[in-house]
């Protein structure tokens, strides 16, 4: 049973100035997780409007589906390719497959609004 004067993994107890230091390291690493989220919005909108404008064009070319399995079949092979972890390949795409499902929505909606319907 540990008293609690010991480290119970048996590793050594971090100095006071470790832990600041790490303290210190851990705001740096939210900072930039928080850039890096914005960023990440900013390409993620940026992604749907670039599915809106291929929306149009689908729709002006007389392309009355939305949903094109092949294409998103060949995005998200070019996700898992591309993909260098440590995300694994199941976890990458499970959010490739929301943001391609996000991205239909946004073309769907744009469809839903036209008063010719496409």
């Amino acid at each position: 049973m540990s008293t609690g004067s010991g480290p119970v993994d048996g590793r050594r107890r971090p100095t006071s100035a470790e832990r600041d230091d790490a303290a210190a390291e851990l705001s740096r690493i939210r900072d930039d997780i928080d850039a890096l989220d914005r960023a990440i919005v900013e390409l993620l909108n940026h992604r749907a409007a670039l599915g809106r404008a291929a929306g149009r064009q689908k729709a002006l070319a007389g392309r009355r589906a939305v949903h094109d399995p092949e294409r998103e079949r060949e995005v998200l092979l070019r996700v898992a390719m591309a993909n260098g972890g440590p995300l694994s390949s199941a976890e990458l795409l499970s959010i490739y497959r929301r943001i391609v499902a996000a991205t239909r929505g946004v073309e769907h909606r744009d469809r839903d609004r036209r008063p010719d319907g496409g």
